[in-house]
């Protein structure tokens, strides 16, 4: 479906063709926005006499730059998502981080009522963060104590966070967090980081809800017994921006070899279930982007591990002390 009520800074976007002297300029946006492409591609070419190529592959990040394109083009531009601290490229990407105008005052004050905790953690992607401090007033204002935690060296903004790193929910105390926003994978990662209760505050249908982790920590406990006798692992690394982990596949594989196991590390831009059916290994443990494991579950036509999980395989961590994968930063 198509969202609106979102800022592309389209001005600003042909301010910057015009400075830049570019005669060919990529476009890039997540699966959300694409639908929006053909309309602001017409508009910087009338307005800028400069071409554009629109980038249709996939793209789930600010770590997923669709670097093929950005080698053909002049400068390129990046909706959707903040500049991630090791994505600067020399100036050639422009991040347009796509900010809701979506009100939240009414959602928030509904959500006063389900609080449980009096110290409320803050917590929200790129498109909402310049409402946190209307959000924190308004919980001010009913008594409750709020905390917007800053995050690590991959975190833009104070409260942000991102599909693959919460440590904004973690750098500050709180008795429970309430995340303004609509999907389940943020708010559900930020349970499973912390252990602590999220309450979604949905401002684009005004809804509250609960989030449940109990089924995703289900399915990862039948991820982790199906590969308890497993010989041969495959150990996934992206060659994305911002995914690649590749000290960390040799890590893995270390692990594996000292333990008797066969290892082999399986490089590859996207990875799909399609991508990895002809590599006959019987597990996989995937160092690109933590979503994957969680996301895909059941897709792939062997158990898909988490760097952790593949610890807890094969003994170097307990099981009862399950740890959300995270790409973080300093």
């Amino acid at each position: 479906m198509e969202r609106e009520g979102f800022d592309f800074q389209i001005d600003r976007i042909i301010s910057i063709v015009r400075d830049s002297d570019a005669k060919l300029v990529g476009l890039q946006f997540p699966e959300g926005f694409k639908r929006r492409s053909p309309g602001i591609a017409a508009r910087v070419e009338e307005e800028t006499g400069t071409s554009v190529i629109i980038s249709g592959n996939p793209c789930f990040g600010a770590c997923d730059l669709d670097v093929a394109l950005l080698d053909r083009v002049d400068i390129m531009f990046h909706f959707g998502h903040a500049q991630l601290d090791d994505n600067t490229l020399s100036g050639k990407v422009y991040f347009i981080e796509t900010r809701s105008s979506a009100a939240i005052s009414e959602v928030v004050e509904n959500a006063i009522s389900e609080l449980r905790g009096q110290k409320i953690g803050l917590i929200t992607t790129v498109q909402h963060v310049h409402k946190l401090e209307d959000a924190c007033r308004i919980l001010e204002a009913d008594g409750k104590e709020c905390v917007i935690g800053t995050g690590d060296s991959k975190i833009a903004y104070p409260g942000q966070v991102l599909g693959c790193n919460f440590s904004a929910a973690r750098s500050e105390e709180c008795d429970e967090y309430l995340y303004i926003g609509s999907g389940e994978f943020h708010p559900l990662g930020v349970s499973l980081s912390t252990g602590k209760r999220v309450l979604v505050a949905d401002p684009f249908v005004n809804e509250i809800r609960e989030v449940d982790p109990s089924r995703i920590l289900k399915q990862r406990s039948v991820v982790i017994a199906k590969s308890l006798d497993v010989n041969v692992f495959g150990i996934v690394v992206s060659s994305k921006p911002g995914q690649e982990r590749l000290e960390l596949a040799g890590r893995l594989k270390d692990i594996a070899l000292k333990h008797g196991k066969q290892a082999h590390i399986l490089s590859m831009d996207l990875v799909t279930p399609d991508q990895l059916l002809q590599f006959k290994v019987d597990a996989f443990v995937n160092t690109a982007c933590p979503r994957l494991a969680i996301d895909e579950v059941g897709r792939f036509h062997a158990p898909m591990l988490t760097p952790q999980e593949f610890e807890i395989v094969l003994g170097e961590r307990e099981w009862d002390n399950p740890v959300f994968d995270e790409i973080t930063g300093e």
